[in-house]
């Protein structure tokens, strides 16, 4: 980010993040709109989330030059603009006809990976096709380790730079949204093989690791430093801190309230990922200061999708690169290296109850958008 980001200014008809997402509310059923922002029976998990971040704040330095400021970073060897990427969700198509294809092609174009789930169309091929920059593939495992190998194989063939393999979905969640509104999710509805995901273990990972040295392995679902630790043992190659965006167990902590303890236990051994409610460019510092490589952002994009498609993430990405920009510039940051844990100060008060929206003060006035 150099001298002319720093005085960007942004034009259009989405001039700010929260702009993305009443825009995104109007094209979407109330049974879509209910999937994306829902969790998982009292959605504590989910506000929990928010609230790891708001308690954190911020310590800048001061009478640092910051007129060039460095966004870059490298992960699994490629070069990234953000250390941003798109999160796996499912079911992309429900937002945007283009799904996976329209979001990854948004994502190349920009410069930042897509994760790109298995249970979102087009499938894993035509995905790969749409995205030609930096991409991952996410599994959901509904076969036994000769099916997972299969879609490894596929994926190294259509370019994908790692594979990722979900691990906190051992059963499916109550998700009372869905339920209350009698809403049964087209690619729930045909879904099998639950019982493959349920009885996933640690046997399984290094079946992968033994037979499939070639392909970075990252694991999703990490939510404690003991496990952290069991993947960086197995040779995990990335520790994707995730609670699923509050949508698998209820009551459970927030993804910045369980980062300090992975990276204690990884201690460099491997990349390290979150997500949780990331939808700010101080969000984005926060959690690079904290350690992690690299935050994942998986709503915040599905209501740029539904927006406006591929013109609609690209915005929403370059609205976020002028967020984290100022930010590291007024935190006293020139690189992402130069972040670490002083310049965040933890139990911060908090000064808003946390929802889906709470970091977009100027929603609170709709009731709609107030969790």
């Amino acid at each position: 980010m150099d001298e002319a980001k720093h005085l960007f200014e942004p034009t259009g008809d989405f001039q700010c993040l929260h702009e993305f997402i009443p825009a995104a509310r109007a094209k979407l059923s109330d049974h879509i709109w209910g999937y994306l922002v829902g969790a998982t029976e009292t959605e504590t998990t989910l506000r929990r989330n928010r609230m790891a971040l708001d308690s954190l704040a911020l310590r800048p330095r001061v009478c640092v030059d910051v007129s060039k400021v460095d966004l870059t970073t490298t992960l699994f060897g490629r070069s990234l603009r953000l250390p941003v990427i798109l999160a796996p969700v499912g079911s992309l198509e429900s937002f945007h006809p283009g799904g996976a294809a329209t979001a990854g092609r948004a994502a190349s174009a920009f410069g930042i990976p897509i994760m790109v789930s298995s249970v979102t169309h087009p499938g894993l091929e035509e995905a790969a096709a749409a995205a030609p920059g930096p991409k991952i593939f996410q599994l959901y495992v509904r076969g036994d380790n000769a099916w997972i190998s299969e879609h490894v194989k596929r994926a190294q063939a259509a370019g994908y730079d790692a594979f990722a393999i979900t691990v906190d979905t051992a059963a499916y969640s109550r998700r009372e949204r869905d339920i209350a509104g009698r809403f049964v999710k087209p690619w729930r509805a045909v879904a099998t093989g639950q019982s493959y995901q349920a009885s996933f273990s640690w046997d399984n990972v290094k079946y992968f690791k033994d037979h499939h040295p070639d392909i970075p392995l990252i694991l999703k679902g990490i939510g404690t430093g003991e496990d952290a630790a069991l993947c960086c043992e197995h040779g995990v190659d990335g520790v994707y801190v995730s609670n699923h965006g509050g949508r698998q167990l209820d009551h459970g902590r927030g993804s910045m309230d369980i980062l300090p303890e992975v990276m204690a236990a990884v201690r460099g051994r491997a990349r390290v990922i979150v997500d949780g409610s990331i939808c700010r460019g101080t969000d984005v510092v926060k959690a690079i200061a904290m350690g992690a490589d690299a935050v994942a952002m998986g709503r915040m994009y599905c209501y740029a999708l539904a927006a406006d498609g591929d013109a609609g993430v690209h915005k929403l990405l370059e609205l976020l690169e002028h967020e984290f920009g100022v930010a590291m510039a007024l935190a006293g940051a020139r690189a992402l290296k130069e972040l670490h844990p002083g310049f965040v100060h933890r139990e911060a008060p908090m000064v808003a109850m946390p929802h889906q929206h709470s970091a977009f003060p100027l929603l609170q006035t709709t009731p709609e958008f107030r969790g």
